[in-house]
């Protein structure tokens, strides 16, 4: 009883401390509280999540009315969730310090916080409308700070984001409306739109009706994650926003989005209308891997190739997710905590180069060791993990993976993940090979180098990166390292009950 108990404050906790955080930095307006006030709200959120990943290890659980469900997949998208948000609110202290934005800072940790509630508000709706909804305002709430540095880049990327995502939230909520409808001509004009109540009704909902609602959810939800080709957004947004925010996008809110989809593929299974719905995922999962390693072997921006390999990472977990049963589960949702660790080690490494070479060109930042010789070491221990090499975390959850499409339908997905991933390893681990150990290729380059050499040296750049910008680097690589050493006993529970909730017959 005790877990069941404790969650109704563990769950205030999750949803008010961030809200608490947007009032105290609202209201004072300064930078150092601002920071601390969202520091100690992502501290509070961590721990609190913690808790509840305990507490959804038994049965469902459902509050508010019905209206908070905490099972054990929306437990794990809260992990995912908690622990980049923690791990960026840290690096932020760092790295918004040199931004000269101080009069501005409070308005970004409310926003940062405004993010954190609405990412962590979407695993736990219940309601599918409500869910739908949570979705919508993350994006409201991260086009601002997609453009918080005011260039011309940054807002040109942040219009994009917002235009392309809401197009395609827009046909998520159409999809969502035909779910609806199809339950209606079941089960009357009104009831509860809960996932389960979809879950129960979708066996007599008419199948045409079904698939046509599954197939717009999926590329409205599918636009949120970055599936290609709706990924249009993703490379633009990531490389555009502060680092703090690129690592929101990509280790939070693409997770968030993504349990959306797992969840309507269970509603489709129930509604036993065939193959259609998990091919269509594989299918989009495939191919958001080979949009990725085109753009990674030819990309010349880090940030940029650090967003095409999130789209490669939510290709990995489509395909998880698509192939199905209790492998494709657990993969899939182990390389969703994996990635989003790894993805933040990753963009973290990409701030601080940046900031020391003043580029966002790959071909200008080189010899790191020299330059960076902690956070740099750590960076490429991060590129080595996030193309699924061993002993890090995503090879264990990749190998899963693929285990799961060999046994599926779709098992010529599982063939071209492998060929792809190859690709990959071998493109991205190219361009950290020139920055760490190649010299400048041509003049320009040089003068780049010489300009890093110069900047290093003036007064703003002195001490950088501090040790707010380097601990978060060793929280996420330790954990990595070791979820690829050991799969714990506790998780390996956690999946299998994930697993059988979301089985077309649901869980107890």
């Amino acid at each position: 009883m005790a877990p069941t108990l404790l969650a109704p404050p563990l769950l205030a906790i999750t949803l008010l401390a961030p809200l608490v955080a947007i009032a105290a930095c609202l209201a004072t307006r300064h930078p150092r509280v601002a920071e601390a006030a969202n520091l100690i709200a992502a501290i509070l959120v961590f721990a609190a999540v913690l808790g509840l990943v305990r507490a959804s290890a038994g049965a469902t659980q459902r509050y508010l009315s019905g209206y908070i469900l905490l099972d054990a997949l929306g437990a794990w998208g809260l992990l995912c969730v908690a622990c980049v948000y923690l791990l960026g609110s840290l690096y932020a202290i760092g790295y918004m310090r040199i931004m000269g934005e101080e009069d501005r800072l409070h308005r970004f940790y409310a926003l940062y916080a405004g993010f954190a509630f609405t990412t962590l508000s979407g695993p736990l709706m219940n309601n599918v409308g409500v869910y739908w909804i949570a979705i919508e305002l993350t994006t409201l709430i991260s086009t601002f700070l997609v453009c918080f540095e005011l260039g011309r880049e940054s807002i040109e990327a942040a219009w994009k984001y917002i235009v392309v995502v809401s197009a395609g939230i827009s046909l998520a909520l159409l999809g969502t409306i035909l779910f609806y409808w199809a339950g209606s001509l079941v089960l009357g004009p009104t009831y509860d739109m809960t996932w389960e109540a979809l879950r129960d009704v979708a066996p007599r909902m008419d199948p045409a009706l079904a698939t046509t609602a599954f197939l717009l959810v999926a590329v409205g939800f599918g636009t949120k994650v970055g599936l290609a080709p709706m990924h249009t957004w993703l490379p633009d947004a990531h490389s555009e926003g502060p680092t703090p925010v690129s690592v929101m996008l990509s280790g939070a809110l693409l997770n968030t989005a993504m349990i959306g989809i797992a969840r309507y593929l269970q509603i489709s299974d129930a509604a036993h209308i065939g193959r259609i719905p998990r091919a269509v995922v594989v299918a989009l999962g495939a191919f958001s891997l080979f949009v990725a390693a085109l753009f990674i072997v030819r990309q010349r921006g880090i940030k940029r190739l650090l967003a095409y390999s999130s789209i490669e990472h939510m290709g990995v977990l489509a395909l998880g997710f698509g192939f199905g049963g209790p492998l494709g589960i657990a993969g899939a949702l182990y390389h969703m905590l994996n990635h989003a660790l790894n993805k933040s080690l990753m963009f973290f490494g990409a701030g601080n180069a940046m900031r020391v070479w003043r580029s966002k060109r790959i071909a200008a930042i080189r010899d790191v060791p020299r330059r960076l010789p902690v956070s740099g070491w750590l960076w490429l221990a991060g590129a080595v993990a996030i193309t699924g090499a061993p002993p890090f975390g995503l090879f264990l959850s990749e190998i899963v993976i693929l285990r799961a499409g060999l046994a599926s339908p779709d098992a010529w997905a599982a063939y071209a993940m492998v060929a792809l991933l190859i690709v990959i390893f071998i493109g991205f681990l190219n361009h950290f090979r020139a920055m760490f150990f190649d010299s400048p290729a041509n003049e320009d380059a040089a003068e780049d180098a010489a300009a890093a050499d110069r900047a290093a040296a003036t007064p703003d750049a002195h001490g950088f990166p501090t040790l707010w910008c380097t601990a978060p680097m060793w929280l996420a690589l330790v954990p990595l390292l070791a979820m690829g050493l050991w799969w714990p006993d506790f998780f390996s529970h956690l999946f299998d009950l994930a697993s059988r909730q979301l089985a077309a017959g649901g869980a107890p």
